[in-house]
């Protein structure tokens, strides 16, 4: 999307402009003298809410929408920034733009999350975000759940379940056309594949090539990864679950 000159509520993004860490810092210094000062900073990063906005671009959002949150979370964040934090303004900006974002996605999901919950995952992310600019590191779930009195299993849920709901057929790989989705990558318990009969599995086994034998041996027999087979045959893990499905397909037809 940054390579492109793209029409975001009314504002051409190949002619957005950028300041300097020393032009933030003097706008910054005069901005409760000089209103303008104000404009200049949220207009001096609007490049930033577009870099965060790249995260999202795969969503199925309404990008227009959510520039329009992104740059809400901005102006918040020049509000309530502070030269004396000693950190970068993007530092600051970064998580309070995501987080506006995340809450209008949270709100308009079709998915239904209790008051609880939501109450308890904004209080936890508060704490997180406080405890980088204080301390600049992150903090526990451990220590999150005793200085918020919640169970640990309580908070992960609270944590866990606002989360973006994400497809699986959503795209996490990509090598030379041979694309890997997150359905490849969810692991299946079962040792055998579920058909009736392990001879007429291991005749029909004995149709299919030689590679295509030792791939569905390793994978369903050793147990290993996709990964680790990839390392053996020398070839990417997208060849390599390209050469299951294939594999597994075929095993099918046999049987049938």
């Amino acid at each position: 999307m940054g390579n492109y000159k793209v029409e975001i509520s009314g504002c051409n993004t190949g002619e957005l402009g950028s300041l300097s860490s020393e032009e933030m810092r003097k706008l910054f210094s005069v901005m409760d003298k000089d209103p303008c000062a104000r404009d200049i900073l949220i207009e001096g990063n609007l490049k930033l809410v577009l870099s965060v906005l790249k995260r999202f671009y795969y969503k199925a959002q309404n990008m227009d929408d959510l520039f329009q949150v992104g740059c809400v979370g901005l102006i918040k964040a020049i509000d309530h920034f502070d030269l004396s934090y000693d950190v970068a303004f993007s530092t600051y900006a970064v998580p309070m733009i995501l987080g506006e974002i995340r809450r209008f996605i949270r709100d308009n999901n079709s998915m239904r999350i209790s008051r609880s919950l939501k109450d308890l995952s904004y209080r936890a992310n508060k704490m997180i975000q406080e405890s980088a600019l204080e301390e600049g590191e992150g903090v526990s779930y451990l220590e999150l759940a005793q200085k918020l009195g919640v169970d640990l299993y309580d908070l992960s849920l609270a944590l866990s379940s606002m989360r973006e709901p994400v497809s699986m057929y959503e795209p996490i790989y990509h090598d030379g056309g041979d694309t890997i989705y997150l359905y490849d990558q969810i692991e299946d318990e079962r040792v055998n594949p579920d058909f009736s009969s392990p001879l007429a599995i291991h005749e029909a086994i004995q149709e299919l090539d030689q590679r295509e034998q030792f791939l569905l041996d390793e994978r369903f027999v050793m147990g290993k990864t996709q990964m680790e087979v990839a390392e053996e045959l020398n070839i990417s893990q997208a060849q390599v679950s390209r050469l299951e499905k294939k594999a597994v397909k075929e095993l099918k037809k046999v049987l049938n």
